[in-house]
């Protein structure tokens, strides 16, 4: 009778000790795969947090856009309003004028254009006129 219960024992040793080992390995790949599942949930919190991100900038690019589209709108108001343009020649431009005794071109006409002109080559004078048309003083 004691052998059969050193048998028996013995036996509920090995079975407890197959069990053991199947519950560490059930808990390793239990571990295994809370990892992965962890690894996952950071890249999806990763990437929500990028998208959020990418979001602000949009925002804040569209903020922007807006901003210089209305002022270009001002811009294109004022200048339709005959606003103050800027008139500003080269300094050669304004120094050849100058010995053509032009000083002013606020006042200034087409024809004392031409007159005050007339004593420069032809391709001075085309330079002349074209840098006063991109400044705005002659129309």
């Amino acid at each position: 009778m004691e052998i059969e219960a050193n048998e028996m024992l013995q036996a509920s040793a090995e079975k407890l000790a197959a069990a053991a080992s199947l519950l560490e390995r059930m808990m390793e790949r239990m571990e295994q795969r809370e990892a992965e599942a962890t690894g996952d949930v950071q890249k999806i919190v990763a990437e929500v947090d990028q998208e959020a991100a990418v979001s602000e900038r949009e925002l804040e690019l569209e903020r922007r856009l807006a901003r210089a589209e209305h002022q270009i709108a001002e811009l294109r108001a004022q200048e339709s309003k005959g606003g103050s343009a800027r008139k500003t020649l080269p300094a050669t431009t304004t120094q050849l004028l100058a010995k053509q005794g032009i000083t002013s071109l606020e006042s200034m006409e087409a024809g004392a254009l031409d007159a005050a002109l007339s004593g420069l080559s032809l391709e001075q004078r085309i330079a002349v006129k074209s840098q006063l048309l991109r400044a705005g003083v002659v129309g």
